[in-house]
């Protein structure tokens, strides 16, 4: 009896637990972030790059075939003077100039990169959408309340979902871009070595796509950079809208550009009329495509080598620019504005 009197009268030792660093709560926010968007982030560009390959995989058959069919005709394939019968490549590989040999290494890396161009379009819409709902949602069907209800700050809540558009997303699009060049050159490869060509020195000796893989990972930080006004923009607009965060994203840009081009009121500061649309407005909407000013440039000026077009040091003289510099100011003022919103918001 007393022994089970002095078990009833000591005090239960109570539990004690280490609070989460805030390092592991960030990782679980960005966990919870794939998640809850892994259709999008992981799903969409792996089916897009899938079709992507069986289409390529597809005009590569379709075109083994044409060349079968034309060579049962009796047709000949003629390289420098040198007539060849059937599909040896073998033979047409030792004909082959240093020029030809440059021309087939520019021409499969432009290949390849079309090949794997699919999960970056898919990243586009995944990106831009995202960002219009990862504040708006919450609010929507009010599981905001919940968050707000356990040790999380709202800072950290958004610049999860900042991390995730600019980092995340595009991470996931271009590893399967990747997977789908090797893919691709591997079906290449096994189409010349089936008609009598070393793959080898033909198709991977030049590097294309290691060339291209390393100049897509080197890219992430570069795009993420610029894409920053655009998300920033479009955080403001989910953390602001009652309704419609589209449509708001969407129509203030629009009619801000519409209005300074048919007033002129840019040439009063001395601006071209149409200024806002290429400096501010595709900024603001244009950001989650993978595609700079300095892009754009290389793409106006005509055919290119690939060692300027996907050159690293080219890549990273984007941040030698001061709009890269002005659109990050921009867009983290707005990422600002947009937890401060997130905090004081009330909404259903």
């Amino acid at each position: 009896m007393n022994a089970a009197a002095e078990s009833v009268d000591t005090p239960v030792p109570s539990r004690t637990f280490a609070p989460t660093h805030p390092t592991r709560r960030f990782r679980l926010l960005l966990r919870r972030e794939y998640w809850e968007h892994r259709g999008g982030i992981f799903w969409a560009p792996m089916i897009a790059g899938g079709v992507s390959l069986l289409l390529s995989v597809g005009l590569l058959i379709a075109g083994i075939a044409f060349a079968h069919k034309a060579v049962a005709e009796g047709n000949l394939v003629q390289h420098n003077g040198v007539t060849i019968n059937g599909l040896d490549l073998g033979t047409l590989a030792q004909q082959l100039t240093s020029d030809d040999l440059y021309q087939l290494s520019e021409g499969l890396t432009y290949t390849l990169a079309l090949s794997a161009t699919w999960p970056f379009l898919v990243m586009i819409f995944v990106a831009f959408f995202y960002c219009l709902g990862a504040l708006y949602d919450d609010r929507r069907d009010r599981s905001v309340l919940f968050w707000k209800s356990l040790p999380i700050s709202d800072t950290s809540t958004v610049l999860s979902k900042v991390v995730t558009a600019t980092l995340v997303i595009p991470l996931f699009a271009t590893v399967f871009a990747i997977l789908i060049m090797f893919a691709f050159l591997v079906a290449l490869s096994i189409a010349a070595a089936a008609h009598g060509a070393n793959p080898f020195p033909l198709l991977w000796g030049n590097g294309a796509v290691f060339l291209l893989g390393g100049h897509f990972l080197a890219a992430i930080p570069v795009y993420a950079a610029w894409m920053f006004p655009t998300v920033g923009w479009l955080l403001l607009c989910s953390a602001w809208a009652k309704s419609k965060p589209f449509l708001w994203a969407l129509l203030i840009p629009l009619a801000l550009g519409v209005a300074t081009s048919m007033t002129g009121l840019l040439q009063v500061i001395g601006l071209d009329r149409h200024w806002l649309w290429g400096n501010v407005i595709s900024r603001m909407l244009l950001g989650t495509v993978p595609v700079t000013h300095r892009d754009l440039s290389l793409m106006q000026s005509g055919a290119l080598p690939t060692s300027e077009l996907f050159s690293i040091s080219g890549l990273y003289s984007n941040f030698a620019a001061p709009s890269m510099w002005i659109g990050l100011i921009a867009g983290a003022v707005m990422i600002v504005i947009a937890i401060r919103l997130r905090r004081w918001r009330e909404e259903g």
